[in-house]
Parts: structure tokens; C-alpha cells; sequence
């Protein structure tokens, strides 16, 4: 079977972003967002996710990075989708509870082809480095949008480090998709709904 990958580019008046994914990677990754925080960040989705990862953005700096990482997440939700294809044989489930120092974090992917985001995520400081913590949220919820899928990100103890919460959001987010576009020997070529179709 052919990797499954995907490759966009994106330009508007206020960003200019490219992005190419392989789900059937190694965990290879070439990340510039001009965003420090974010490059990290995306650098252990790609490792723990095991997928190929390549991305380049820029965009207006001038105030804050609100539409660099908002517009990045489009991109990024986008690619997910097309590179998944059509479901066939997939688990269209994943799940991780993954711990990170005194941080407990939980996530869930359903790839529905329905969006659906929920977080208790509740940030203490308004910044990690360069990266405005109220974009968290925001992020996930516009990349689960545009990949269609349910996401949930759930703190079970969500610790005092905001950036081990972050971290630990990523990586397992990483993980449970990883496991939701892995295939099922068992299932082949179906897809796993009782109406045939995500």
C-alpha cells in the first residue's frame, strides 16, 4: 500500500503556509513557524505520531501570532483529511492517556467525518515562551474542524507546568491519531460504520 500523504500551500493577505504530511512515516520532521513554542510542539506531534512532517509559515507578526497558528491549524486539520482518504480499513478510533511529569493527559480521536472538540484545558499563565496560551484551545479546535474528526483533551491532573500540559496534549493527541489511522487487518477494506461511509 502507497503511504498516505498529502501536500498544501496556503496564501493570504495575512499568511503564507505549507505543509506536507505522510500518516505512514517515521517520524522525520523539518518545522518553521516562526513560532519557537509551536515548532517543538509540532516536532513531537510529528515524532510521536511517526509521521512525516514538513512546514513552513509566516505571517503578520506585526501584533501578535493569533493568525499564524490559526491559519497553521487549518492547514494542518486540511492535510490530515485528504491524507487519510477514504477510512477504508482504518480503526477511525484512537486513544491516549499519556503522562508527562505531574501532568495526566487524555485524548481521544474519532476521524467521524464530523467535528466535535472538547477540552477542560485552563491555562495559569498567558504565555509559554513565544506562544499565547489562550491559542491553545484554538488551535485543536481549528485543526479538529477541518480534519472532521471528534477530538477530546482532557486533564485527569492537570499539574502546575504549563508547559508540561502542552506538551503532554501534543504528544498524546500525536498518539491517538496515529492509532485512529492505523489499519485493522481484520476490517481490509471496510469502513468501520454501520452506514458504510465516514
Amino acid at each position: 500500500m502507497e503511504n498516505r500523504k498529502f501536500s498544501i500551500t496556503r496564501n493570504t493577505t495575512e499568511t503564507q503556509i505549507s505543509v506536507d504530511l505522510n500518516l505512514d512515516g517515521s517520524g522525520k520532521y523539518e518545522i518553521n513557524t516562526e513560532v519557537g513554542f509551536l515548532n517543538h510542539m509540532l516536532e513531537l506531534f510529528a515524532k510521536h505520531g511517526l509521521f512525516d512532517l514538513k512546514i513552513t509559515a509566516k505571517g503578520d507578526m506585526k501584533f501578535d501570532n493569533h493568525h499564524l497558528i490559526e491559519d497553521l491549524a487549518i492547514v494542518l486539520g486540511q492535510s490530515i483529511k485528504k491524507a487519510v482518504g477514504d477510512k477504508k480499513g482504518i480503526n477511525r478510533y484512537g486513544y491516549m492517556v499519556l503522562p508527562m511529569d505531574e501532568v495526566l493527559c487524555v485524548c481521544a480521536v474519532d476521524l467521524s467525518g464530523r467535528f466535535a472538540f472538547e477540552t477542560n484545558y485552563d491555562p495559569k499563565r498567558e504565555m509559554v515562551n513565544d506562544f499565547s496560551t489562550e491559542m491553545f484551545r484554538h488551535f485543536f479546535k481549528s485543526l479538529a474542524s477541518e480534519a472532521c474528526m471528534n477530538l477530546h483533551i482532557q486533564f485527569l491532573n492537570p499539574g502546575e507546568n504549563e508547559h508540561h500540559r502542552i506538551e503532554a496534549a501534543f504528544k498524546s493527541f500525536a498518539r491517538a491519531l496515529r492509532r485512529a489511522c492505523s489499519f485493522d487487518e481484520r476490517a481490509k477494506d471496510q469502513i468501520i460504520s454501520t452506514k458504510g461511509s465516514l
